[in-house]
């Protein structure tokens, strides 16, 4: 197995000269699943889009390593390229791109080993498959008309395709029905079992019923105040945020 770690190391962030992020530290390791999980606007998207590169947040101090390489000044470019991928809350929809051609373009974008356009096709279509997607899904412009579950299994579809090293998922559960839960739930899974990192951003259980988080962490006013195991889960069920929103980082 080859070991991959992405680690944060004392990571604060801002927008507009506001602090978004304040001295963050992460350490995530392949073949596992993440859960990053806090109220609204306790900083969890802002977390994931400062770890992606998009440059409307500003890094003020600390350091994001992949492999123990330093991509902190890194464009969201080159950390796809590196191999991190992050799914969005409200994927925008493209007239006039077809599922089938962005991916291909993506896929292509990332990978040094071009496929021809056949060889492409018989894997994009394996994968649909795996997501019960239909052939014709693919030939729809992307997220056009889409219902909400049909945007998460699009999102999906892409994490298996493109193979990161890295998944950040921002609200993958939300919109999805039972069916389509257990569905892209099995996705997510195949890429753990190829040793990939998965963090998964959230306020729900409900996702952890058909995956099973090695470790949580709670976010409060841009901080980490808590991380622990799978049992917090079940606490914050019960109690809500409130009893981990003010601790110092357990663990970290």
């Amino acid at each position: 197995m080859v070991f991959l770690m992405l680690e944060v190391r004392n990571l604060s962030a801002s927008v507009d000269g506001k602090k978004i992020l304040e001295d963050v530290n992460l350490k995530l390791n392949n073949g596992k699943v993440y859960a990053l999980m806090g109220r609204n606007g306790s900083g969890k998207s802002t977390l994931a889009n400062v770890l992606m590169g998009n440059p409307k947040y500003e890094i003020t101090s600390g350091k994001i390593t992949l492999d123990g390489e330093d991509i902190t000044d890194f464009s969201a470019d080159e950390r796809a390229k590196k191999g991190l991928f992050m799914s969005f809350q409200n994927p925008v929809e493209v007239s006039g791109v077809k599922v089938f051609d962005f991916l291909r373009s993506s896929f292509n974008s990332i990978n040094k080993n071009k496929l021809s356009l056949m060889e492409f096709q018989k894997l994009l279509e394996k994968k649909a498959d795996e997501l019960k997607i239909n052939k014709e899904f693919l030939e729809r412009y992307l997220n056009e008309g889409f219902s909400g579950g049909e945007k998460k299994k699009s999102e999906i579809l892409q994490l298996l395709v493109l193979n990161p090293k890295v998944a950040i998922l921002d609200e993958t559960d939300s919109g999805l029905d039972l069916d389509s839960l257990k569905i892209v739930s099995r996705g997510i899974s195949r890429l753990v079992n190829k040793e990939k990192i998965v963090l998964i951003i959230t306020h729900y259980k409900r996702i952890f019923e058909h995956l099973n988080p090695d470790e949580i962490f709670i976010m409060n006013n841009g901080k980490i105040t808590f991380n622990g195991g799978k049992e917090v889960i079940e606490e914050l069920e019960s109690k809500g945020f409130e009893k981990f929103e003010n601790k110092n980082g357990k663990g970290i």
